[in-house]
């Protein structure tokens, strides 16, 4: 079982940045693929960044509405998983929740947080 604790949400103005921080209880965090999603009133929640450890090397990937500005990053000793956003637009105003997901063979472990909301407005 993992446990996924979002913070850092908030309002900003159009430009502004905000970095979100994940962490997560439960062992093995290393395993999982963590990611962040996003979900808008009235819209179905959307991938905006994912990243997966594989020995020493993460692997990244982005919505293409977010690259070039916003960075996730992953601390394996600490559990944590953050994102970075810079150059906020009003569309980027949702919820924005954690997640960690994992694929043992025909196992799936898919665990969310309670999500953020992130404002972006004048």
């Amino acid at each position: 079982q993992v446990q996924l604790v979002e913070s850092g949400g908030g309002l900003v103005q159009p430009g502004g940045s905000l970095r979100l921080s994940c962490a997560a209880s439960g062992s093995l965090f290393s395993t999982y693929a963590m990611g962040w999603y996003r979900q808008a009133p009235g819209k179905q929640r959307e991938l905006v960044a994912t990243i997966s450890t594989s020995g020493s090397i993460n692997y990244v990937n982005y919505a293409d509405s977010v690259k070039g500005r916003f960075t996730i990053s992953r601390e394996n000793a600490k559990n944590t998983v953050d994102l970075q956003m810079n150059s906020l637009k009003p569309e980027d105003t949702a919820v924005y929740y954690c997640n960690a997901h994992r694929e043992l063979g025909y196992i799936v472990n898919d665990y969310w947080g309670q999500g953020t909301q992130v404002t972006v407005s004048s």
